[in-house]
């Protein structure tokens, strides 16, 4: 399949590439959100608003000047200013954050925003009740995880990924992106994209959340939601195939492959 990047205007300003909101992190998963972060400015997005906790701030800003910061209690004044929301990426699940959780999506309902979930965000998604759902939704279960968002169980995911991602398509009116060894992505009208790159080397903690990011990235430069999430998860799995081939697929870590981002894009731009 032949894939195309969002095109870069050289007339530009970091707002023509993009603003992202990211949700994500709590205090023992700070990664998942510098992660989520960072991989969505590497695929060329211009501007990502990390909101989170004081800690989570804290921590990240100490490792990255990349990043803008909100606290959570700032989230509904600022969200009409993004192109793309992501959340879920490494937050806690208690109360707190499902009343968050619950508020921020009825809101992202009423404006035309994408909104990605992954992560936390898809326990809470299965948990919470009276969820309106956003017009352009992206859900990026693994298997265990579109299985509680199902009701079934996770072998049955795993026995018919091709029906499954469907029906999460279906259930909740959004691309699916069904993570796996073979990654399914689903669009609103039933096309069903099976990706065909990766290895072993995505098989550790952080890996999701890069993806998460890349996806929103390419978002926050107009692409459709479907055709995002295709080009990030075909990218995604090249930056594992290139990490490993200078660190062993042992050896990859999710901040790994942050670096061959690059890379990826430019096996596919040249």
């Amino acid at each position: 399949m032949d894939f195309k990047l969002p095109v870069r205007e050289q007339n530009s300003h970091k707002g023509t590439f993009g603003k992202v909101l990211n949700i994500a992190g709590s205090e023992n998963y700070t990664g998942a959100a510098y992660l989520s972060s960072l991989a969505a400015l590497r695929v060329g997005c211009g501007y990502v608003t990390l909101a989170s906790s004081p800690k989570v701030i804290s921590a990240v800003s100490a490792i990255t000047p990349d990043i803008v910061y909100l606290p959570l209690s700032g989230l509904k004044v600022n969200l009409g200013n993004y192109k793309v929301v992501s959340i879920g990426c490494g937050l806690s699940v208690d109360k707190f954050m499902a009343d968050l959780f619950k508020s921020v999506i009825n809101e992202l309902s009423k404006l035309d925003i994408p909104v990605v979930i992954d992560a936390s965000g898809l326990t809470l998604l299965s948990e919470v009740k009276d969820i309106r759902f956003p017009d352009k939704l992206v859900i990026t279960p693994h298997p265990a995880e579109a299985a509680r968002l199902l009701k079934v169980e996770t072998d049955e995911i795993v026995s018919k990924p091709d029906f499954y991602v469907k029906r999460l398509t279906e259930t909740y009116n959004c691309v699916a992106v069904l993570k796996g060894h073979r990654t399914r992505v689903s669009s609103l009208d039933g096309e069903v994209y099976i990706n065909n790159t990766g290895n072993s080397a995505l098989a550790k903690a952080g890996s999701g959340d890069v993806l998460c990011g890349m996806i929103t990235g390419f978002i926050s430069q107009g692409m459709d939601i479907f055709d995002a999430a295709k080009l990030a998860v075909f990218l995604h799995g090249k930056t594992g195939e290139f990490a490993a081939q200078d660190l062993s697929e042992y050896s990859v870590l999710a901040s790994d492959l942050i670096n061959y981002i690059p890379k990826a894009i430019c096996s596919i731009q040249y």
